[in-house]
């Protein structure tokens, strides 16, 4: 089963520009199975314990958060690390139009998707998730959501229309944030089509990340996506996924002796480190162009591909933005 279509392949001019932000994902919550990969509501009690340590976690009325539901808690996160990485103040009140949330991670821009997100924020805001913590010789539990806040905000222009959308993040994930304590994912991840494949994924990136290998016997593998399926079930969807051979960056080998195996798909890919635009050099590439008439983004994707494969092969841009300047004035005008 090939990845979902590009369905935001030239993004939108006339929008935030969340073409430019790295989506990251938090790695507590690549950890655990905080998410259902159910496609029906899922209204099981959960609790997995390691050693002293539990999570329990408690569904909202409408179910479990789905995996299809973190998709806002990554877009928040991407939004707010962007802004911290500028130098930006950031706080956990985070406001987005919901056009913007659609277009970044890949989703039609129809109504149903609107009502999707209100149901998705029902879910993460009415989970409960109860932890103990021990520090020192105290232990403490800690009852908390995933977000204090969810929802819409209509203006009235002789009907009411959606004017944006606004999330206000749990401390839980704030610290995780203020912490660093996140990783960048792949813009392909938002393509893949089954909620086990983006849970593999994730479980890729966090534990294998640019290492030649790592691995991981099926049972463990099994409890660690929070899949509840038949481990004989489990077996044949990995299979199938390995076949599909669509997860971004690795490869996955499943043994007669039911190890698991993941490698990047090579070394270059994953070890490619961002590259980072100066403000400057951006304003003056939307300049260019703009007189050119040509299309930013699809310039600044063009460069931006060729700056990482050159990083991979160890030999980076010595300054970004006046190398990416340069290519944009190198390029045909098309108002002629």
């Amino acid at each position: 089963m090939a990845l979902l279509p590009d369905r935001h392949p030239q993004k939108d001019f006339f929008i935030l520009d969340i073409a430019d932000v790295v989506p990251k994902d938090d790695m507590a919550s690549m950890e655990h199975p905080l998410f259902s990969l159910a496609t029906q509501p899922d209204m099981r009690h959960l609790v997995y314990r390691s050693g002293e340590n539990s999570l329990e976690i408690i569904p909202s009325g409408l179910g479990l958060p789905t995996i299809k539901d973190k998709d806002i808690l990554i877009f928040c996160i991407s939004q707010l690390m962007d802004r911290k990485n500028r130098g930006e103040p950031i706080g956990k009140r985070v406001r987005f139009s919901a056009r913007e949330l659609m277009i970044g991670t890949n989703r039609n821009t129809d109504g149903r998707e609107y009502k999707r997100l209100e149901h998705a924020f029902q879910r993460l805001q009415g989970t409960q998730f109860k932890t103990n913590i021990r520090t020192g010789n105290r232990k403490e539990v800690r009852i908390f959501g995933l977000i204090d806040e969810g929802g819409f905000v209509m203006r009235e222009e002789g009907k009411w229309r959606l004017d944006y959308c606004e999330v206000v993040l749990s401390d839980w994930l704030m610290r995780a944030i203020e912490a660093n304590e996140v990783i960048s994912i792949s813009e392909d991840y938002f393509r893949l089509r089954r909620p086990l494949e983006r849970r593999l994924y994730e479980i890729a990136r966090k534990h294998c990340g640019a290492q030649p290998k790592w691995q991981i016997g099926l049972a463990n593998l099994q409890n660690k996506t929070g899949s509840n399926a038949p481990l004989k079930k489990f077996r044949l969807n990995l299979r199938q996924i390995i076949e599909d051979d669509c997860t971004p960056f690795y490869k996955i080998e499943l043994m007669a002796d039911d190890l698991v195996i993941f490698r990047p798909r090579s070394a270059s890919t994953a070890l490619a480190p961002d590259i980072r635009l100066p403000e400057w050099a951006e304003e003056k590439a939307r300049e260019v162009a703009r007189e050119k008439g040509r299309d930013y983004h699809v310039l600044r994707s063009d460069w931006m591909a060729f700056a990482k494969a050159e990083a991979a092969k160890e030999n980076p841009p010595k300054n970004a933005g006046a190398a990416f300047v340069a290519y944009c004035k190198k390029q045909e005008n098309l108002r002629r």
